[in-house]
């Protein structure tokens, strides 16, 4: 089977990065996080107090960043890693960088600054990679195109369950308010915002669970879409 590339957009704790790394597994194809991109962005503006409206700030401050992937050797789980450092864990849970994510990813200077990474990345193809404007900016042209959605109340439990996991305190109203505030923002932001591309096929997850999620993207990967409908929702 010839490489592809296959992108995998949505809203966020729709799961998305976690059925593409489950699928770059099974394909052996690589894999990119594009929203850890956008936090590590946000994370170093916000250890060096950029000014999300200088562009001059803004623009020195990315000529200074320098982001990357690595498999950690023990756990085989894809770390990002900020000028050589490893984030994972504080991109993943600082409520700092979520509560500005979106803000930063509207910054134009930001989107052409990691768009230009990204798409460096599929030259080859063979690879899935995740985030907001995949099959609509980064790769317009991908042979695959995925939507993944889910009603916001089951997406808000989602993240305040795995927060509450890893020991981190807030409420599920906090999560909820933070995760509307991101949709908001996201899908009305003037420089590539989130929409689903036409020839995407959108998959709610809000009654699936990951094994059902799975088996089904992997259908559609293997008859590469074909004459599939664009919506697909289980009840």
């Amino acid at each position: 089977m010839k490489p592809i590339i296959i992108a995998i957009d949505g809203y966020s704790s729709c799961g998305k990065s976690t059925i593409a790394k489950e699928l770059s597994k099974i394909l052996l194809y690589k894999y990119v996080d594009t929203g850890a991109m956008y936090r590590a962005v946000t994370l170093f503006f916000i250890q060096n107090n950029v000014d999300f409206k200088n562009i001059d700030e803004i623009n020195s401050a990315l000529s200074k960043i320098n982001i990357s992937f690595k498999i950690d050797e023990q756990s085989q789980i894809q770390e990002t890693f900020l000028n050589n450092e490893n984030i994972e864990e504080e991109i993943r849970v600082n409520p700092r960088v979520a509560g500005f994510v979106s803000d930063v990813s509207s910054i134009s200077e930001v989107r052409r600054f990691l768009v230009k990474q990204q798409q460096q990345f599929g030259i080859e193809k063979a690879i899935i990679m995740d985030g907001r404007d995949i099959g609509t900016v980064v790769f317009p042209d991908a042979e695959l195109k995925l939507f993944i959605t889910a009603e916001p109340n089951i997406r808000a439990q989602r993240r305040y369950d795995e927060l509450k996991s890893k020991g981190k305190g807030t409420t599920f109203e906090e999560v909820l308010a933070n995760l509307t505030k991101r949709d908001y923002i996201d899908s009305h932001r003037d420089d590539s915002p989130l929409m689903k591309a036409n020839d995407a096929i959108e998959v709610d997850n809000s009654n699936i669970n990951h094994h059902e999620q799975l088996e089904l993207i992997l259908k559609l990967v293997n008859e590469k879409i074909g004459s599939k409908p664009n919506k697909i929702i289980y009840s």
